[in-house]
């Protein structure tokens, strides 16, 4: 069997000529050694681990030793999907570790970026932690707007087919998926400027650049689906449920408000708004005082409003993102305002953590299987659980100089990492559906 180049029908321009045409010579390689997918997917998890270990150092030869490992991990990222149609190695269990370790890997790479940084003098982590947030709301925003239209019918938007008109101009498709900045762009990015430059320089780059392909993609998707008249399915509308979390007070807010107007574009408006109070309070309200714990509790109430009735309008879709963004972007902000030591790195922790479920949640949407389990979602307490909890706590222990707030933000990312990834390593290791993985598509 003659091994191809493989290249996915939406993979980015780095990966399309720069990667996957010599890729599939290591796959080659791999597979007449009786190496396994599996075995190449890990290999490359742990040579990012490496890398980011470099970056830790905080030394020139340790960042140029960094970014070129993470190139290294991004072809064994490559080699392991070639290798598997190579060799007809499919597998729940290796589709899993693809579809999470890309996130583990990248996000294990900020906070060693972070520690180098630290080991200088200089302290990074609210920008690591901003990366983070960003990039996997990104990915809700893509998630999010491709299970909303996953089977929509009637499909008639002029941006889509204005959209379709320009993938038949060679170039213009080759600028289109490089702007959005996907893995390879974002990884040869981060990589190349890890050797030549600082930590902080490599993060205000990718905040910068994910943040233009998020106001380019978000703005394209928000066109399409003010101008397409498409029915949006009740399994759409499910999937959508599922995405925005929702624990027992959400839940109990939707119902006390399920009788509430429909505003105009949807059940979107009532989570921009309980996200707008709970960051604005988060920025700006003395930690100290009620403020902040009053507007967590306004925001479950909004955010159950949002879910209280089927996510069937034309920008419902935006509902899941706003309140991954609302939940991250508090945490970020409180544990930055904090007095205390070490709080941005729990609370990087934190995220961490939550991102991990809420990317197993999309995956296994995406596998079919539908959404976690009712019980895991109200162990972890929902998003409106765990957004009022932190501010709970940073009313009690941010203020004075003291460990509280740090400790508690590890404890409860720890909490959060035992039992999401117990029950998510359960799952894929028994069940049969398959775990689907990409980065949604340009706009």
């Amino acid at each position: 069997m003659r091994l191809r180049s493989a290249v996915k029908s939406r993979d980015g321009f780095f990966t399309t000529f720069c990667i996957s045409p010599y890729s599939r010579y290591l796959a080659r390689w791999c597979a007449r050694r009786g190496l396994t997918p599996n075995q190449v997917t890990t290999a490359s998890l742990v040579t990012a681990l490496i890398a980011a270990g470099c970056a830790a150092t905080g030394t020139r030869g340790g960042f140029v030793a960094a970014g070129l490992l993470l190139l290294l991990s991004f072809v064994l990222d490559c080699t392991d999907g070639q290798l598997a149609r190579y060799s007809l190695q499919y597998s729940t269990l290796g589709a899993w570790l693809d579809a999470t370790f890309d996130r583990a890997k990248e996000y294990a790479y900020y906070a060693g970026l972070a520690l180098g940084a630290a080991r200088g003098g200089d302290d990074v982590w609210a920008l690591a932690l901003g990366a983070m947030v960003l990039q996997t709301c990104r990915h809700v925003v893509d998630f999010s707007f491709n299970e909303a239209n996953h089977d929509a019918v009637g499909n008639t938007s002029p941006t889509a087919a204005l959209s379709d008109r320009l993938d038949g101009v060679g170039w213009t498709v080759w600028v289109r998926r490089m702007i959005v900045l996907p893995i390879g762009e974002r990884w040869a990015m981060i990589a190349v400027l890890t050797a030549v430059t600082t930590p902080r320089v490599v993060f205000y780059a990718l905040l910068a650049g994910c943040a233009f392909a998020a106001c380019y993609t978000t703005a394209g998707r928000v066109l399409r689906s003010l101008t397409r008249r498409a029915s949006r399915t009740d399994r759409a509308a499910r999937a959508l449920a599922d995405l925005a979390d929702s624990g027992p007070l959400a839940e109990a807010a939707a119902k006390a408000t399920r009788r509430l107007a429909r505003p105009v574009g949807g059940r979107t408006p009532y989570a921009l708004a309980g996200a707008a109070v709970l960051l604005a309070a988060a920025c700006a309200a003395p930690l100290g005082g009620p403020l902040v714990v009053l507007a967590a509790l306004l925001y479950a109430v909004a955010s159950g409003a949002a879910v209280a009735r089927p996510l069937t309008g034309a920008l419902d879709w935006l509902v899941p993102p706003v309140l991954r963004a609302a939940e991250y972007g508090a945490v970020l902000a409180l544990a930055a305002r904090a007095d205390a030591p070490g709080a941005l790195p729990a609370a990087f922790g934190l995220v961490a953590a939550v991102a991990y479920h809420h990317y197993d949640t999309v995956y296994r949407i995406r596998g079919g299987t539908g959404a976690p389990p009712a019980r895991l979602v109200r162990a972890l307490g929902g998003h409106e659980g765990r957004t009022l909890l932190v501010a709970v706590l940073a009313a009690l222990l941010a203020t004075g100089g003291g460990d509280g707030f740090t400790l508690a933000l590890a404890a409860l990312a720890g909490a959060v990492a035992l039992v999401g990834l117990a029950e998510s390593i359960r799952f894929w290791v028994s069940s049969g559906a398959p775990a689907v993985h990409d980065e949604g598509e340009p706009a």
